[in-house]
């Protein structure tokens, strides 16, 4: 198994995600990361139509290539979009020029093709871990395991190290721990103090085959990133009221025992032994120090005792 370091910075917002990041902020923030000592960047070619991988791969190039991770996806192929109008932004929330489009492709061509195209825009000559990206949109039940099957090939190739799906999809991260080909999983807005879907399928999935876990979005897309707010948003959406008030719930309970919410967010996988980093992402370089700080925050076993007789957790093991 790949060693990583336990925190990674997530980024989709390097991609322009919900806000736009000019170059300097952007290479403020890795700045920022880079001398605080993260060395696990997570990206993909969804974040920004390539940008977000653009970015990166500027900011590590020169950087000793032994000294830090890197993760991609594959499974969205970037195409020049016909019918773009020369001014229209991305409809998926990334504020860049729609002049590409995404193709979804799971297929092993496509697999390779996806990887050739971000070891261009990364300026890397291999990557550290690939996974397949969201194979549940496809529609196509053989998605994942087509894609996982020509991951394989490459990591037997020496292109890739460590191997697996990210995706928010339940379904999709179980096929994948039980398909014995994979060695981790990114499991997205799954394995937070909001939603613990993972439980128990996917979690005995990964101890039957000897899978491993990247928890990503621990902050549900900002909801547990700060005190929760109305505007906040959760799963990349509005938040729907129920959640909204577990938050707030949440909250007042992590605040009666000292501790913020996003430190016990940032905190609450990485208990797991199954867990081997937690990834997020940032705006700027103070987020960037403060999540780093609540990685060292004490957190008294009675937060997680109290959460767990709230039934907002499962209880500690």
């Amino acid at each position: 198994m790949i060693d990583v370091p336990r925190f990674g910075l997530g980024c989709a917002p390097l991609g322009n995600l919900f806000e736009e990041l000019s170059e300097e902020q952007a290479h403020a923030l890795l700045t920022a990361a880079w001398d605080a000592g993260v060395r696990y960047f997570d990206t993909a070619p969804h974040y920004g139509l390539g940008l977000s991988e653009q970015r990166l791969g500027r900011f590590l190039a020169g950087k000793p290539r032994d000294e830090y991770v890197v993760s991609t996806k594959v499974g969205r192929l970037l195409r020049e979009n016909p019918s773009w109008d020369g001014t229209a932004l991305d409809a998926t929330g990334f504020v860049v020029p729609a002049g590409l489009r995404r193709e979804l492709d799971y297929s092993p061509e496509g697999v390779r093709a996806s990887v050739e195209d971000s070891l261009t825009r990364l300026g890397l000559d291999r990557i550290d871990i690939l996974f397949v990206h969201d194979p549940d949109l496809s529609g196509d039940p053989g998605a994942t395991e087509s894609a996982l099957t020509a991951l394989a090939d490459l990591r037997a190739e020496g292109m890739v190290a460590a191997i697996g799906t990210g995706t928010l999809g339940i379904d999709a991260l179980l096929t994948t721990a039980r398909s014995g080909l994979a060695d981790v999983l990114m499991v997205a807005n799954r394995y937070t103090l909001l939603d613990q879907s993972v439980a128990p399928d996917v979690l005995s999935a990964c101890d039957d085959h000897d899978v491993r876990i990247i928890a990503a979005a621990v902050f549900n897309s900002g909801l547990l990133a700060s005190t929760p707010t109305r505007d906040a948003k959760y799963d990349y959406n509005d938040v729907p009221e129920e959640v909204f008030t577990r938050a707030l719930e949440l909250d007042t309970i992590c605040s009666a025992h000292g501790v913020a919410l996003p430190a016990a967010a940032l905190r609450y996988p990485l208990q797991d032994p199954r867990v081997l980093a937690v990834v997020a992402g940032a705006t700027t370089p103070s987020q960037v120090h403060q999540n780093l700080a609540h990685l060292t925050t004490p957190i008294p076993a009675a937060l997680w005792q109290t959460l767990a007789a709230h039934n907002l957790i499962a209880p500690p093991s």
